[in-house]
């Protein structure tokens, strides 16, 4: 199951801006390393981390494992590993093979109480979301399901941690939430077909994409970048899940919490346009030949909050 949480906090200056998320669409971090080679064996459930500890220097880089989920510090395993994720997914096979000798290891593991999650991407060249892409949003709005991909973008200085505050901005007051499957890309490339699309993912993790809906549906103009990219407006984590421990990321169970309060439950089947699809059209603007969207839905008595509105749960 993919779950997103987060807590709301109120700013006082848009200085006061310095952390926070939140989502409902598909949200893609579109990373730039160095093309690589992807190993064919599947790996055991790899969670990849990024994390500090206070009795540790800096951000570490980590693997959840075990039931309870505590964190192998992969920099205490081998020093000569980077300490960041892209640094990381940019060295390919040569840094997951480290990883995947570390979660067969019996290694000792570090408490979850014990260190504090940082967003498992950081700096991505690009954040690229799709609007509209579920069903069920469709349905709630009353619109056409889309014939195309609806396309927007976040600053990457809007992400943060996992368990990170959002931060309400005093210029709006109309702050909305929208859980989504996060596509990471760890492979560069252009003009890619949607059939090879796949091997240009690293993993997929949890996003929240937080919204200003009053600047992005009635400011003038109606500002939709300004709307979705305050300061803390996309948390991500906290783990990237590597794509081979993903046996089909469009049948996920999908849901959100805020402050503790379920307010959103679905799954990725709802998505319209599927990860193959949306790398190849961003890449090159063009989609397989389709008829009509392809989808997989789920009743319309789905809790899944959609843009615009939020539906009872």
């Amino acid at each position: 199951m993919i779950c997103s949480r987060y807590r709301l906090r109120p700013a006082f200056s848009l200085q006061a801006l310095m952390l926070g998320f939140g989502a409902r669409r598909l949200l893609t971090a579109l990373l730039q390393p160095q093309p690589q080679r992807w190993p064919l064996q599947p790996s055991r459930d790899m969670r990849l981390v990024q994390f500090q500890a206070p009795h540790l220097a800096g951000p570490r880089l980590g693997l959840e494992s075990g039931n309870d989920r505590g964190v192998i510090d992969l920099n205490a395993f081998d020093s000569t590993l980077p300490k960041t994720m892209i640094e990381f997914l940019e060295q390919g096979e040569a840094t997951l093979s480290v990883a995947r000798r570390a979660l067969t290891a019996s290694l000792p593991t570090l408490l979850r109480s014990e260190v504090t999650f940082l967003p498992p991407v950081t700096r991505p060249d690009k954040v690229v979301c799709v609007g509209m892409n579920y069903v069920d949003h469709c349905k709630e709005q009353n619109v056409p399901v889309p014939k195309e991909p609806i396309i927007f973008s976040k600053f990457a200085s809007s992400i943060v941690g996992p368990y990170d505050e959002v931060v309400l901005p005093p210029e709006s007051q109309e702050v909305d939430w929208e859980v989504e499957l996060a596509v990471i890309i760890g492979k560069k490339g252009k003009h890619i077909k949607a059939t090879d699309a796949m091997a240009h993912v690293a993993g997929f993790t949890v996003a929240h994409d937080v919204s200003a809906r009053d600047w992005q549906m009635r400011r003038n103009g109606k500002q939709w970048l300004l709307g979705k990219t305050f300061d803390t407006f996309c948390p991500l984590g906290p783990a990237l899940v590597t794509k081979d421990s993903v046996p089909d990321p469009h049948n996920l169970k999908i849901c959100c919490r805020v402050n503790g309060e379920v307010v959103q439950s679905s799954s990725t089947s709802q998505m319209v346009f599927k990860t193959e699809e949306l790398i190849a059209w961003v890449s090159q603007g063009r989609l397989p030949d389709r008829d009509t969207p392809r989808c997989r839905c789920i009743p319309e008595t789905s809790g899944l909050s959609q843009e615009g509105r939020r539906s009872p749960v």
